[in-house]
């Protein structure tokens, strides 16, 4: 059984101390956050965290002091610790993986080739859907020797993806806040998204044809 940490920290902030913090968002909330605070709020249950396991619901059924349980199946199940890797000789540079990413543990720019910084990716997996020409596999992860609380993830990291997870929040917030003061001064100009469109389709035909061996079309004029 495990022993809640002695804190006057608010509940929330107790309960996410017990989530892994990969953001991957199968819990059904948007960050590991907002989970443990509908769990301190009562609207969802102390199984609902795959990668956190059986470790964090044991944990939190003694911080709540309620029956523990199993890991809700609708959630998922728990699996070995993986991460992100990209295959680079097959990125079009479209960003989508970089959008998706929760704690920016990937770099590039459009049209340019993306990389994923291995000690800070979380294994969420979020990067894979968004990817048009499927060029992300999830690789194992080897735990290391430092003991944490779960078999896969320190506390020193989760605590480190949790601040990484909060400044993306307060940049994206800053980045929103920017763009609406400067559109109340110059209305932006509309984006040319049949073109955008246009160039992704053709970056994917260009990487299907370099699976198949065979020539692609050359770069979009639209």
């Amino acid at each position: 059984m495990f022993t809640p940490p002695d804190t006057p920290a608010p509940l929330a902030e107790r309960i996410d101390a017990w989530l892994p913090q990969t953001q991957c968002t199968r819990c059904g909330y948007p960050r590991c956050r907002d989970y443990a605070e509908a769990v301190a709020a009562g609207s969802a249950g102390i199984n609902q965290c795959p990668p956190g396991g059986e470790i964090t619901i044991e944990a939190l059924s003694a911080l709540l002091k309620v029956p523990p349980k199993r890991l809700d199946p609708r959630f998922g199940r728990h699996r070995p610790r993986a991460h992100a890797v990209i295959d680079e000789s097959l990125c079009i540079g479209c960003r989508k993986c970089i959008d998706a990413c929760p704690v920016d543990a990937i770099l590039g720019a459009r049209k340019l080739m993306h990389t994923v910084i291995a000690r800070e990716c979380t294994g969420c997996e979020l990067c894979l859907p968004p990817c048009p020409v499927n060029c992300i596999a999830m690789m194992p992860v080897v735990p290391g020797r430092e003991i944490g609380p779960w078999p896969d993830y320190t506390r020193a990291e989760s605590d480190h993806w949790r601040r990484r997870t909060e400044w993306r929040v307060r940049r994206l917030a800053q980045n929103r806040r920017l763009r609406r003061s400067k559109s109340s001064a110059n209305p932006p100009p509309v984006p040319d998204r049949d073109r955008i469109r246009a160039e992704i389709r053709a970056a994917v035909a260009r990487v299907r044809a370099k699976k198949r061996g065979a020539p692609g079309p050359g770069p979009s004029s639209a």
